[in-house]
């Protein structure tokens, strides 16, 4: 790495500090869903954020989104939301001069920088369907025209997993093209109770915006540039390897309850990732203590379970913690 891109990640340590310190001002706790949530915007990748009811999931990305000097935009997603609800659609426009008529795209609400996909798994598929495209390719195609979304460009959707009526779980597809999954549990007591004191109180929190687009981009550009040891990656590989069920290394845990393992793009995201990490702490190479720090968020919505693994409850976050062990 070059003198100025060392010097940037020092400024990204700092920045992280700032950043985590404004949202310290609305959220109680939660440091390390915090953490997944800042490591996945600085990798410019998209986050699935999964808990029960009332644990501030929406809360938090309001609070970044305050926080970040873009363009934020909240969808909530209902079994009547439509594909043109969210990417837009086109209108009629008459020339009053030549009474000429024409057709215009009115940008939906996916044209910004940070989008919160609320309950994103309350919308059918074909609703669902329409993020596809701009997740991947940060575009949106209507009538045969592909028109480009901001960037930076993010998309932070929460879940409830514990109610299932009137809900569509979402495809493998799109999962996929979520760098984290990530879990919110219940907050300790200590927390809760300064959760309950801030909240019945006249408190309100003033966030500060504390970093620009231009400069979001250029660290997301610096991260990319670091270098990672060949050891690092050869074992990020293998762990990502081992669960696959049909290969004949994967271990018997993998052969008896995985039905289909996870893809290339995790072993990318475990490498992004780890840099994120490695760069948000101030280091200027990640090592493989970074990769075991973001394997879960990366693989347990990769790792695909099956009927066996249900009935043993089994899950792919214990799965995961095997495989650490051996690799």
């Amino acid at each position: 790495m070059k003198k100025g891109d060392i010097s940037q990640i020092n400024d990204l340590k700092l920045v992280h500090k700032e950043i985590c310190a404004e949202i310290s001002k609305a959220i109680i706790g939660q440091a390390f869903v915090i953490d997944q949530v800042l490591i996945s915007l600085f990798c410019d990748g998209h986050a699935l954020i999964i808990g029960v009811p009332g644990l501030a999931k929406t809360m938090l990305v309001n609070t970044i989104a305050s926080i970040l000097d873009l363009s934020f935009n909240r969808i909530q997603f209902t079994p009547d939301l439509m594909p043109a609800d969210i990417t837009g659609t086109e209108v009629i426009e008459e020339d009053l001069t030549t009474g000429k008529r024409s057709f215009r795209f009115v940008h939906g609400p996916i044209f910004a920088n940070v989008i919160l996909a609320d309950e994103i798994n309350r919308a059918p598929p074909k609703t669902q369907s329409a993020l596809l495209q701009a997740m991947q390719e940060y575009q949106v195609t209507y009538a045969g025209h592909t028109y480009d979304l901001p960037r930076p460009f993010f998309v932070l959707a929460t879940q409830n997993p514990i109610e299932q009526e009137g809900t569509y779980p979402l495809p493998e597809a799109q999962l996929d093209r979520f760098m984290f999954t990530i879990n919110i549990d219940y907050p300790s007591s200590e927390e809760e109770v300064e959760i309950v004191k801030t909240t019945t109180s006249a408190y309100e929190a003033k966030l500060e915006k504390v970093i620009s687009a231009t400069k979001l981009k250029s660290l997301q550009r610096l991260i990319r540039k670091m270098p990672v040891a060949d050891d690092v990656i050869e074992r990020s590989i293998r762990l990502v390897g081992l669960t696959r069920p049909r290969q004949e290394t994967s271990p018997g845990i993998v052969k008896k309850y995985v039905g289909w393992g996870a893809g290339p793009r995790a072993s990318q995201y475990l490498i992004l990732g780890a840099k994120a990490k490695a760069a948000l702490d101030g280091r200027y190479s990640p090592s493989f203590d970074d990769i075991r720090y973001v394997a879960h968020p990366v693989m347990r919505h990769r790792i695909l379970t099956n009927f066996a693994a249900e009935a043993e409850d089994i899950r792919s976050d214990d799965i995961v913690d095997e495989l650490l062990k051996l690799v």
